[in-house]
């Protein structure tokens, strides 16, 4: 028989089976991405969110007024990438509306809903139509109608169970690049499990099946996690992670439960306030996000099990992440305004830190990193206010959340790239205030032309020809200007397209997968066709991109 109210243990069961589907439909919500590049891609992004909320909710009471507050802190401090974000707030709007009541019927879950779709919007600064916005306010509104009629709780959900995958499938029409691709918006995909889980607690309806895809999503160094109920095959997890951990005793237990959930091989062994710690994982995020929940983690070392990434054994950009290490810590002094950046590589982190950068958090390109690793980056630095260089799009709504959830000051100035960060950093003054620098540090990146080259890790189209997997890319921020065959081909292509006449200074990154030859070839190119613009090449290290470009 159908419930007729949710109560605070029926809505844990709602957010633990939601967790559960996004992680068996993480790859079919990928393949729904329309850009073609190894990027922090929704169903990961979404699926990790929800993990860190039902983490939180083991930690939590059992009325709902706890329920709700376990639901709201967790999406907010694990939300990864514009997608978790998003979530985050669809969550947190929800659970606003119904934590002053014990149970939830079809009215309240629909005035919930509309909280939620509210929340949405405010999550967003130019919101678009065609995408999980549309969804979650179309299904809200269904849902509002069902309940003025005098539904019951299950035909409410139902109204916006229908309404949401009837919005879904008109997102084409509303979104061109979705209509080109021939798919549905990723993130509203990923919200219709929501209703799925709802009405499975609610009614015993059964969980969709994820869908069979000829197009594995690529891997990813942020996806993860959780196998089915049997946990992870020990065979299949990605990196072993280690680390140093100062914890209270007493809960150490509880964070052995929690790594139970994250991994396999778990090795704790101490006692007195340190332990060292071991672990075999697919989400080197979350490993160390379970530490830092309970204490400092230090000395943090990973190795690739697989050994298909280069150079990730022993990275050293993993710990300076987090900051973590005392002596390299106390050697910047304390200042009026610090910043913190993301970044991936052990080159890029060394630039970033011979610049001025306090504290590098391990991310980028196709790993996000949550709101709770910004704010330890963050609370670790020796400064009252702090600066934030996400140097990634899909960072930047992550990196907004910090501020509330720390007492320090903090601004964002929005790079979407590590030439971008190095641009602004040429303005920064450690002296100055947060709100001062945070002026002055956009201005100075907003006159730099930034640029990328990667693979593509799936078939597209683009205003620069058809994208087949394999083919490089070539991507400035009007999108992609070159589709090539060869490295060398896609970044000459792309510096044809954004070298002009007024540029004077090319910095070049490079990354994984180069080499001096075909570096050399790149600056021949610029020899030739532009001989006024200097060359600055620097090694990046970092994976995926192998070359990033910033003209001034």
């Amino acid at each position: 028989m159908a419930l007729d109210s949710i109560d605070a243990a029926s809505l844990r069961g709602i957010v633990a089976t939601f967790r559960d589907a996004l992680t068996d439909h993480r790859e079919a919500i990928n393949n729904l991405n329309v850009y073609p590049v190894p990027d922090g891609d929704t169903g990961t992004n979404m699926s990790l969110t929800l993990r860190s909320v039902v983490e939180e909710l083991d930690g939590n009471g059992d009325d709902m007024a706890s329920v709700c507050s376990g639901i709201a802190h967790g999406s907010l401090m694990g939300a990864r990438g514009n997608s978790g974000v998003i979530l985050s707030q669809i969550l947190r709007g929800f659970s606003g509306v119904v934590a002053e009541h014990a149970s939830i019927d079809g009215p309240l879950l629909a005035t919930g809903l509309t909280a939620a779709a509210k929340g949405a919007y405010t999550a967003v600064g130019n919101p678009v139509e065609g995408t999980i916005l549309t969804v979650i306010r179309e299904s809200a509104k269904a849902a509002t109608d069902a309940a003025t009629e005098g539904t019951d709780l299950c035909g409410v959900l139902q109204a916006a169970r229908d309404e949401a995958a009837a919005s879904l499938e008109r997102t084409p029409t509303l979104l061109g690049v979705l209509a080109d691709a021939g798919v549905v918006d990723a993130g509203g995909a990923g919200l219709l499990l929501l209703y799925d889980a709802a009405l499975h607690v609610v009614d015993d309806r059964p969980m969709p099946e994820p869908e069979a895809t000829s197009k594995p999503a690529p891997h990813h160094r942020s996806a993860g996690t959780t196998r089915g109920e049997g946990g992870p095959s020990i065979a299949d997890l990605r990196y072993e992670v280690m680390f140093l951990l100062d914890a209270p005793d007493p809960k150490i237990a509880g964070f052995k439960e929690a790594w139970a959930k994250v991994g396999d091989s778990i090795v704790v062994v101490g006692d007195g306030g340190i332990y060292n710690c071991h672990i075999h994982c697919d989400d080197i995020g979350a490993a160390i996000e379970c530490g830092i929940a309970i204490g400092r983690p230090h000395n943090i070392r990973v190795t690739d099990l697989l050994d298909e990434l280069a150079e990730l054994e022993e990275r050293d950009w993993v710990a300076a992440a987090l900051d973590s290490d005392t002596a390299q810590r106390d050697e910047v002094p304390a200042v009026p305004t610090a910043v913190v950046a993301v970044g991936a590589g052990a080159g890029v982190v060394a630039i970033l830190k011979s610049m001025g950068v306090h504290a590098v958090v391990a991310g980028g390109q196709s790993m996000n990193p949550s709101t709770a690793e910004l704010v330890a980056a963050v609370e670790s630095v020796a400064a009252p206010e702090v600066i934030i260089l996400p140097n990634n799009k899909n960072i930047i709504a992550v990196a907004q959340q910090v501020g509330e959830q720390t007492s320090r000051t903090v601004e964002v100035v929005a790079t979407t790239s590590v030439t971008e960060a190095l641009a602004s950093l040429m303005a920064y003054d450690p002296q100055a205030t947060a709100s001062v620098n945070a002026a002055s540090m956009t201005e100075a990146f907003n006159g730099v032309v930034s640029g990328e080259v990667t693979k593509a890790v799936r078939d597209a189209t683009s205003d620069a020809g058809p994208i087949a997997t394999g083919d490089w890319l070539g991507i400035a921020k009007t999108g992609i200007q070159a589709v090539e065959e060869s490295l060398v081909a896609a970044a000459t292509g792309l510096l044809g397209a954004i070298v002009d006449e007024d540029h004077e200074l090319l910095t070049v990154i490079t990354g994984e997968g180069t080499d001096h030859y075909t570096t050399a070839l790149i600056e021949s190119w610029i020899s030739r066709n532009h001989p006024d613009v200097e060359v600055e090449v620097h090694h990046g290290g970092q994976p995926l991109y192998p070359y990033f470009f910033g003209l001034e």
